[in-house]
Formats: C-alpha cells, structure tokens, sequence
C-alpha cells in the first residue's frame, strides 16, 4: 500500500492547487479524480469551455454587426460552423487540462483515477482500472459540485439539459428556454443568442444576478433587452415538459397568472449543489450539514481532525478562484504556517458581454449594516478608449466610508470589468481610500480610468469627464 502525507480527492482548481502548494512545501502527494482528465468542472464543462463559446460567439456577432462600422466590409454570408466552435472549444479545453497533467508530473504528485471514498480516516479506497487502497496523515475533500435542479424536472440531457449538454450542442436551438437568470444561465443564453436562437430567460426573482449590485442587474437586464432576449422576471417555473422535440415551460407570474412558454431545448441553471456521492465520509467521521456541505472550521478542517474540505463542496461562493485560495490556505496551515483568507475580498464575475464584476459589500448590505457611505459612479461612454472601441455600455461604482472615506465595495459592469476588479481588490486588501485610488495615474485612453474616475466621483463629487 502507498502512504502520503496528504492525499486530495478531486482535481478540480481548489484539489489541483492544493496538491500543487503541498508537493512545494515539501509534502508526499496523491491527487484522486473520478475521471479520466484533471481540472473538474471549471476546466472541463464549466469556466474555461463556456469562456472559449463565449469568445467564439463574440467574434461572430462583432463580424456580423460592428465590422461595418468600423469600415471592414466581408463579401458573401457570414455563417456559423458550430460543430467547429465546439470543436475549438474542446481543443482549449484539452490544452489546459493537459497542463495540468504536466504541473502534475513537475511537482512529483502522483494520480489516481477512480472514485475515490474514505476506508477510515487515513485510509482513500480507488475504484476504477484497477482497484487499489492508500494511505494518508492528513486529506483534503475537494470533490466540488454539480448541477441542481428543481424536483419536478426530469433532466433528459437531450432536450432538457443542464450546462454541461449546453456546452456541446450539435445544433443551434430554434427556442432555447432557460430556467435561472443567474451567471451561468446568462453567459449561455448570450453565446446563443448570437448565433441566432431566440432565447428566453425565466427568473424567479425580480432582477437577474440578485446576489450583485441592483444597480448591475438592471444595466445587464437592459443589455439582454436590446438583444432581443425575452426576460421574464418574479416568474415561478411550475413544471417542464417534454414531447418530442418540444420542451412546454409553465410559470407563474407576480400576478398569479399561468404563462406557457415552448421551445426546443430547456437549459435548468437554478444553481449547484455540493457534490460528495460515493465518498462515504461517515465512515471517516466526517459530517454533512442538511445543505450537503462538509462541515469545517475557521481552519477548513472537517470533523476529523487530519481532514480538511475546500471549494463547492463547503460553504461560501461556489467560484473557481474561491477553492483555489482554500486549497493555498489549507496547504499552509497544514505545513505549520499562518496563511489568511478574506473571503469579502473574493471577486465575483459574469462574462457576459459587457462584463459584470464586483468586490465587497453592495449598497443593499452596507444599509442592512446601517453604515453610512457615499456612492461615486461613472459611465464607460464617457470614456474616450470606451468610444474608440464601441463598448460604451456599463458603468464603475465606488462605495466608500461616509467618514473614513474607506472602499467598502466596488461594483462594475462594462469591457473589460472581469480585469479590472483586481484593481479593486488590492485597493481593498491595502484598505485603501476613495481618494487613494483617484491620487493613483491611470494610463489613457483606457477602460482602466473608469475606475478612476469613479473615485473622484465619490471624493467629493469631483470626477473630471462627466
């Protein structure tokens, strides 16, 4: 039998860079994937392929809308290979998990395909090609998670289908229904939406992205408007049907009324759940809470003193970079040192077109808090770089410290947002001032400014382009 000092089960981006910062800080390494390529969710059916369809999309609706504009003229039709888009999606894909293969042999870790599920609590059963059991001082649970659904839908994955089918359809859907007006069900809705499917978006609640700013709800809403995207908000799905290749959505609206809405394919993105089926972690000791969750401490350490659990499958925001931060801070914890998350600092981002992004706390919390603030926003049309480009949508919002002049919290939506919030965050993780960032050159002509600006704004009222 093999024995580690650390053992990760799951490779996806909080498993992979766990393992990685453990075989760093000297530790003998074992990573366990179920399947047969590392990188999980994010980079075999979630962030990495949706952003490589979202690119391809963008090309193709820039060709067929702005090149003109912009004084480029294309002879003939302009037409969409999709089973080559999806082909270029899954070579991305296939690169960057081959990567991960290469940082696996780089850093001496070795992997295991199979299930991977607890024995004891220093003991992983594998079962794949070959059966096989190992040993380890000290795991970490990075299993992540899957799609959810609602319990009256049947997920045929044919017609009925969750992101992971909508990542490599082999047609481009006359009527694409979609159940969630959340990150994920909006980057798809855009990708096919402009390669020419109607597409709806149902959302229970009364904007889109309720967890973000409602200042960006409403600007994305209005971007997917003026895109011909039928947005059906404070809508309550009541059941989903299947016959033949016609998919029948009913749902109640805010005033009890029941709407049918028909289509050929229905995309359910009503979120995630934890995903931990086979890992038999009772037999480890380790507990569940009634969400699924693995149970940790401040430190990230489950119930079981040698195991810890990082990513979508404990509590928080459910974001790549997320689990990546925990599988570092469980990496360093174990090896003795004192490392530090500060979870109000983890970004969040919709890459959509325009992007959306934000950092801290928003207007809604900052008043559920009674902290007093002041708001400084400014509009990308104001932008000469915004206006060279034609990305004039969206705007920059800096929340500060009514006294302190502290940022409290910085929301965005416009090109190039998904970059420019790590401006944000490390403002905020210096605890950075309104005035700080706005005293800070910012290079012109760039979308960079907006940031700028907007600080200005919420430094007495003085930004300097509007």
């Amino acid at each position: 039998m093999k024995s580690y000092d650390v053992a990760i089960i799951g490779s996806g981006p909080g498993g992979y860079v766990a393992a990685i910062r453990c075989a760093q800080l000297g530790m003998k390494t074992a990573i366990i994937e179920k399947y047969s390529t590392l990188g999980g969710t994010c980079l075999n059916v979630g962030c990495i392929p949706s952003k490589a369809l979202l690119s391809s999309s963008h090309h193709y609706e820039e060709a067929t809308k702005h090149f003109e504009e912009h004084g480029i003229e294309i002879p003939g039709d302009i037409k969409v290979n999709l089973e080559k888009m999806i082909g270029r999606k899954q070579a991305v894909v296939d690169q960057t998990t081959g990567g991960i293969d290469f940082l696996m042999k780089k850093n001496n870790i070795d992997v295991f395909e199979g299930l991977g599920s607890f024995k004891d609590a220093t003991h992983i059963t594998i079962e794949g090609k070959d059966a096989q059991e190992i040993e380890a001082k000290k795991i970490i649970i990075a299993t992540g998670s899957k799609p959810s659904t609602l319990p009256f839908i049947t997920l045929d994955k044919e017609r009925v289908i969750t992101s992971t089918e909508a990542l490599k359809l082999k047609e481009i859907p006359k009527h694409m229904i979609i159940i969630g007006g959340g990150v994920i069900g909006l980057e798809l809705g855009q990708v096919y939406r402009r390669l020419g499917a109607e597409v709806t978006v149902i959302e229970y609640m009364d904007r889109i992205l309720p967890t973000m700013d409602a200042g960006l709800s409403k600007e994305l809403n209005k971007v997917f408007k003026k895109a011909k995207c039928n947005m059906m908000l404070s809508h309550k799905v009541q059941s989903v049907e299947r016959h033949g290749d016609e998919v029948i959505v009913k749902a109640e609206n805010k005033k009890g009324e029941v709407v049918e809405f028909k289509g050929d394919y229905c995309l359910v993105s009503v979120g995630r759940k934890p995903y931990t089926a086979g890992l038999n972690a009772e037999a480890a000791g380790v507990k569940l809470n009634d969400k699924g969750q693995v149970e940790v401490n401040e430190h990230l350490q489950t119930s079981a003193s040698n195991i810890y659990a990082i990513g979508d499958v404990i509590k928080g925001a459910m974001l790549a970079h997320k689990a990546e931060e925990e599988g570092v801070f469980v990496a360093e914890t174990m090896a003795g040192q004192k490392p530090h998350i500060d979870y109000n600092l983890i970004p969040g981002v919709v890459y959509t077109w325009p992007e959306v992004a934000a950092v801290g706390k928003t207007e809604d919390q900052l008043k559920a808090d009674n902290v007093e603030y002041k708001v400084g926003q400014f509009p990308f049309r104001a932008l000469g770089r915004a206006r060279a480009s034609g990305d004039i949508d969206g705007f920059v919002k800096i929340l500060a410290d009514k006294t302190t002049d502290e940022v409290l919290g910085v929301h965005m939506i416009g090109a190039r947002c998904a970059d420019l919030i790590a401006e944000a965050v490390v403002a905020m993780e210096f605890r950075a001032s309104a005035e700080d960032i706005s005293r800070m050159s910012h290079a012109h002509p760039t979308f960079a400014e907006a940031v700028k600006e907007a600080a200005l704004a919420a430094t007495e009222d003085r930004a300097l382009h509007v």
